[in-house]
């Protein structure tokens, strides 16, 4: 006969043994979002460069991250893409991928960062219940896979937030955690928090850029979806991408950066360099509050039927109907707005001009589908 004394040490040692387990199998998860996800240069790409180059600190951590040059042969401006400084926001993230992987330059110069906030994505929000990653199909089969990331830095390579974090310069006080949201950080330090170095690794390449263009996306509620915000510099720019935007059946809102709000890119970018900086945005339902049970199909498809009802509640900023709003959708729009941007201000600054050839058309990626425009995955 098994005593009572035997018989609960077996339980605790079962129990202790299945705790090892999980524990072992959740390292092995965390670990492996330290893998970064393969991005196959296209032929337009003339330079492969690490944020550690221009911010030394950072170099060989989470925050160092890679960005691509494409020069063209005759002498221009410089266009300045940022993707993934929210990691969740994935069209943007995609948009600068497909950059990379399709965009050549005649004229000038496009430098592209598709993961600004390379910590952000090592980890996801305990308590949004995201995927790691996701994949998307190539014609020929093969599939590409990308992280989904969180929107702040990750903690274990910056912690502990402090009560107050207070943006430098400005002295503007805001709740603790913004201290690892990179677009709260801009222009940056030198020697500060990683995150502050990371900004600051960007605000140097901003500093050698003509035109900067952050890429984002927010929830369905949010009201600010498709827009593009611009600082005072910006201002005729964005106006005229946005015209143009209308008139190919893109409505586009316009808003001008607010002087009071600090620590984003629109604004600190723009009073501390001479580009002219905008941030774009598109909804993202997998990151909304009033979504149901996160699905690939939600991921990528955009589609929820808890959006369709609120959206006939007229609770939402965007149309939502039951097709939703598609990945390629978003990941066309930000293109598209890339383009008129560039067109603008070509038009407004002839002696500077940057030319970009192989950036995927708006009906093209909507029929082809993104997978149409990535490389083939490395061997």
């Amino acid at each position: 006969m098994i005593d009572d004394v035997t018989r609960g040490r077996r339980v605790a040692l079962s129990l202790s043994v299945a705790a090892v387990a999980i524990a072992a199998a959740s390292g092995v998860i965390f670990w492996s979002m330290h893998e970064s996800e393969p991005i196959v240069p296209g032929a337009g790409v003339t330079g492969q460069h690490m944020l550690s180059e221009v911010q030394p600190n950072i170099k060989g951590g989470d925050g160092d991250t890679p960005f691509y040059e494409f020069a063209g042969d005759k002498a221009g401006g410089t266009l300045l893409v940022l993707g993934g400084t929210h990691p969740p926001e994935i069209a943007g993230m995609l948009a600068a991928v497909l950059l990379v992987e399709n965009a050549r330059v005649t004229q000038g110069k496009l430098v592209v960062v598709p993961q600004s906030n390379r910590s952000g994505f090592t980890h996801t929000d305990p308590m949004g219940a995201y995927y790691h990653s996701f994949e998307i199909a190539r014609p020929d089969g093969s599939k590409r896979w990308f992280r989904v990331g969180m929107r702040l830095t990750n903690p274990i390579d910056q912690w502990p937030d402090p009560i107050v974090y207070v943006h430098v310069p400005t002295g503007e006080g805001m709740i603790g955690q913004e201290s690892r949201n990179l677009n709260r950080n801009h222009p940056g330090l030198d020697s500060g928090t990683l995150t502050a170095e990371v900004s600051h690794g960007l605000t140097t390449l901003a500093r050698q850029s003509d035109v900067v263009i952050d890429l984002h996306e927010a929830q369905p509620e949010n009201t600010l979806n498709n827009i593009l915000i611009a600082h005072e510099r910006a201002v005729e720019t964005a106006t005229y991408a946005i015209i143009a935007l209308k008139g190919e059946g893109l409505p586009f809102k316009y808003d001008k950066s607010p002087t009071n709000l600090h620590g984003l890119s629109h604004r600190e970018f723009g009073d501390f360099t001479k580009a002219e900086v905008m941030l774009a945005e598109t909804p993202n339902p997998a990151m909304g509050y009033f979504r149901g049970r996160l699905s690939m199909d939600l991921l990528l498809g955009g589609k929820d039927a808890d959006y369709v009802a609120a959206a006939k509640l007229g609770r939402l900023y965007v149309t939502f109907d039951d097709n939703g709003w598609p990945l390629e959708k978003r990941v066309a729009r930000h293109l598209t707005t890339i383009k008129e941007i560039i067109s603008a201000y070509n038009e407004l600054h002839p002696k500077t001009a940057i030319v970009i050839e192989g950036i995927p058309g708006y009906d093209d990626l909507i029929k082809r589908g993104i997978g149409a425009f990535l490389n083939p995955p490395p061997k």
